[in-house]
């Protein structure tokens, strides 16, 4: 497992670096440019959204080869809720959301999230319907289990298909042994 998150997070270094390196700035220039460039988004996306987005989550499951089997028989895997976000597209086809979301934790009690998402993306045909993505989503959440919904930053990876306005977006919550280890997953239908 180990092994498992350390060949996800080479990934998303590998896509994710490269995105804004500028030759020749080093330190605190380039750490005010990402800065100034993700503030940029933000304000964009929330500004001028290109799509009002709901969100319908369907699965939690929980990696059964890190969970002894009594838990997971108690856990609850359909996340029942939803949410709302704004989102955009860039001319290269990246992806860029501000986002909440309500729904069912693994013990059945509400969790809520509000977020920013962004995901570089690659089209699969000439007509753009067809979409794959890989990103990393970062925000704040709350859960009764982790004293009693104190807020709770979080940054994760993002995946997604889509075709057209619909998408798929999973996340993977890392753990250790009974705890964490979950595939998250939701769909995305813009308007």
């Amino acid at each position: 497992m180990h092994a498992l998150r350390i060949a996800l997070l080479i990934m998303l270094m590998w896509f994710v670096a490269p995105l804004y390196a500028e030759p020749g700035v080093y330190g605190e220039q380039r750490i005010t440019g990402w800065w100034n460039n993700f503030t940029n988004d933000v304000s964009q996306t929330w500004n001028e959204p290109q799509n009002y987005d709901l969100y319908l989550p369907f699965l939690s499951w929980h990696a059964r080869f890190m969970y002894d089997k009594e838990k997971t028989d108690n856990y609850n895997e359909m996340p029942w809720g939803g949410g709302f976000g704004v989102s955009r597209y860039n001319e290269e086809g990246n992806w860029t959301s501000l986002y909440a979301m309500m729904f069912k934790d693994s013990h059945n009690e509400w969790q809520p999230i509000v977020g920013y998402g962004w995901e570089k993306g690659w089209y699969l045909d000439n007509a753009q319907d067809f979409r794959l993505g890989l990103g990393v989503t970062a925000g704040i959440t709350a859960r009764q289990d982790f004293a009693n919904y104190v807020p709770l930053p979080i940054i994760l990876p993002l995946f997604s298909a889509g075709y057209k306005r619909l998408n798929v977006q999973f996340t993977y919550i890392p753990g250790t042994y009974n705890n964490g280890n979950v595939l998250f997953a939701w769909l995305r239908y813009g308007f």
